[in-house]
């Protein structure tokens, strides 16, 4: 499976521009690249301007833009995240699409960051969002979310080989990231593949350093900090062969470890 992660900057408060920017990168990546699945960052359509979400969060017409792309261009895209409106609550939310335009999957943050005052915003998602990309199982996450465990295990148990993690993650805490993608990988072992924006937005520095990670935490690519495509051919049979040779799941104990 070859995956082409689009690592960009993000014009804050500037939805049309960004969707075209994002629609000519897809296009370049699809030509050069030759993709399978193309990934996209987190709140590529706006940018975190929370005071302005009224103005500018979409009210359904990037999804149905987002399913022509995939289909014009045939592949499975994992289209990051955007800032979208649903009877009068806005969420920070995830779309992927199969190869044909059908929707596949639509993930809605359940961690609500608020460093950035996300939750005085944003209603947070109430449910997981496991997809298919052909015969493998594929889930998504959204930035804050990689700090749960919790959850990402949740989806392991339930058969998930890939997880797709698009992010607005500071420079800052940059290591953080590094870290946490790995222990996701390696403690689930299963692929991290995680899309990192980057630039600069009302005095935020956003860190870059997209990565694909291997069950074994092995990173197999990771950008720096400016705009990137990365793209990486996985095996996802990778994922039962690591889960055979050190089977964590078949050894857990979850009878222990709840609170007394």
């Amino acid at each position: 499976m070859r995956i082409s992660l689009l690592q960009t900057d993000v014009v804050a408060g500037r939805p049309e521009e960004n969707r075209k920017r994002i629609g000519e990168k897809i296009r370049r990546t699809v030509q050069k690249e030759r993709p399978d699945v193309v990934v996209l960052p987190e709140m590529w359509n706006m940018g975190f301007l929370f005071s302005r979400l009224g103005e500018l969060a979409d009210r359904g017409e990037l999804p149905r833009w987002l399913s022509e792309v995939a289909a014009e261009h045939g592949v499975y895209l994992v289209a990051g995240s955007i800032a979208e409106e649903e009877a009068g609550g806005f969420y920070n939310a995830s779309y992927m699409f199969a190869p044909d335009g059908r929707r596949i999957g639509h993930y809605r943050k359940i961690h609500l960051f608020r460093l950035l005052k996300e939750e005085r915003h944003l209603k947070p998602g109430s449910e997981r969002c496991l997809f298919r990309l052909g015969d493998v199982t594929a889930g998504t996450i959204i930035c804050y979310d990689l700090r749960f465990p919790e959850l990402v295990r949740s989806m392991a148990l339930d058969g998930m080989q890939i997880l797709f993690v698009p992010a607005g993650w500071p420079r800052a805490r940059i290591r953080h990231w590094r870290i946490l993608n790995q222990a996701r990988a390696v403690e689930n072992q299963m692929f991290v593949v995680a899309v990192n924006r980057v630039g600069e937005e009302e005095g935020t520095l956003y860190g870059g350093h997209s990565m694909v990670v291997d069950p074994w935490g092995e990173v197999l690519a990771e950008g720096d900090g400016e705009e990137a495509v990365l793209t990486v051919e996985i095996d996802p049979t990778a994922v039962d062969r690591v889960r055979t040779t050190i089977p964590v799941f078949e050894d857990r104990r979850p009878e222990t470890y709840e609170r007394k």
